[in-house]
C-alpha cells in the first residue's frame, strides 16, 4: 500500500520489527510510531494515516484510544494486532471502531493479508479471531448491530478468487495451491466471506456466486 501507516504498540519490538516487513514489501509507505495512547493522538492529525495497525489491549493503551481516533477522524481504517483475549473483548473492540482484527501468533502471510484488505476498505478477521468470539456464543451478524445499514455487500479481489474457485468444487487444498497460499488463509477467507455474505454453509456462498455472475449457472446443469 501507499501511504502512511501508525503502527500503535508498547512493545519496541514489535513496532520495529513490522516496519522492516512493511518496508521490504517495496511500496511507497510512511511508518510512524506509537507507544502509548496519548502518543498515538499526538501523530493522529499530523500524519492523517491511511492506515492505524493497533494493539489495543496492551500496555499503555485501551478501546478508549480506539475511540477517541474515530472522534477525530471518523472512519479511521484500524486494524488490530492483540494476543488472545476473550471474544466479548474483542467485539467491544470492534464496536468502538477497529475495522479488522488478528492476532499476534498469526502467520506473516495473514497479517500482510490483513493490512492490505484493510487498506483496500475492506475487512478481515483470522479465524481465531472469529473461533473466540463464537465460544462466547457472541454471534457474528451482531458485530456490526450499532451500524446497520443498506450498504452493499463488497469482496475483496481475492475473496471473489477464493469464492469462484469454492464454487467450482475445489477444496482449500486445492485453493490454496492454486493461489499460492496456505491452506489456514484460505480457511480465513472463506470465513470472512461466509461472514460478510452473513450465510452458514456452501451451497448459499455458490448461489451468492452464480446469482453475482462469478460462475456460470450451466456448470450446474447435467444433461442426459
Amino acid at each position: 500500500m501507499q501511504g502512511t501507516i501508525v503502527i500503535a504498540d508498547s512493545s519496541p519490538v514489535f513496532r520495529h520489527g513490522l516496519e522492516q516487513i512493511l518496508l521490504k514489501r517495496g511500496n511507497d509507505t510512511t511508518v510512524v510510531h506509537a507507544e502509548s495512547g496519548e502518543e498515538l493522538q499526538a501523530v493522529l492529525t499530523p500524519n492523517a494515516p491511511e492506515l492505524v495497525i493497533i494493539d489495543c489491549m496492551a500496555p499503555k493503551f485501551s478501546v478508549d484510544d480506539v475511540l477517541a481516533c474515530q472522534r477525530v477522524h471518523p472512519g479511521l481504517k484500524m486494524l488490530a494486532i492483540t494476543a488472545a483475549h476473550s471474544g466479548q473483548s474483542i467485539v467491544h473492540a470492534l464496536r468502538a471502531g477497529i475495522t479488522s482484527y488478528v492476532k499476534k501468533d498469526c502467520s506473516m502471510e495473514e497479517v500482510l493479508e490483513a493490512i492490505d484488505e484493510t487498506s483496500a476498505g475492506g475487512t478481515f478477521f483470522c479465524g481465531q479471531i472469529l473461533a473466540a468470539i463464537e465460544a462466547d456464543s457472541i454471534p457474528v451478524d451482531d458485530l456490526e448491530s450499532a451500524d446497520a445499514s443498506c450498504d452493499p455487500i463488497v469482496l475483496s479481489n481475492r475473496e471473489i478468487e477464493v469464492l469462484t474457485l469454492i464454487s467450482e468444487g475445489l477444496t482449500n487444498v486445492q485453493i490454496a495451491d492454486k493461489l499460492f497460499l496456505s491452506s489456514h488463509t484460505v480457511n480465513t477467507h472463506r470465513k470472512n466471506i461466509m461472514q460478510k455474505l452473513r450465510v452458514n454453509n456452501t451451497a448459499a456462498m455458490v448461489m451468492y456466486a452464480v446469482k453475482s455472475g462469478f460462475v456460470s449457472p450451466n456448470r450446474f446443469l447435467f444433461h442426459q
